[in-house]
């Protein structure tokens, strides 16, 4: 029983692809002007 409801489970997420029609790829996001950048240590850090 176990392994019918995995088959009908498999065979349900397998048809599911592609229902909404071929893949579109996302919008750019606008830019803000914002950046963020810098570092991040974990451990012993020692400099010289």
């Amino acid at each position: 029983m176990i392994r019918a409801t995995l088959i009908v489970a498999l065979l349900m997420g397998l048809s599911a692809c592609g229902v909404d029609g071929r893949p579109t790829p996302p919008e750019p996001r606008p830019t803000t002007g914002i950046s963020i950048t810098g570092t991040a240590e974990m451990g012993i850090v020692g400099g010289s």
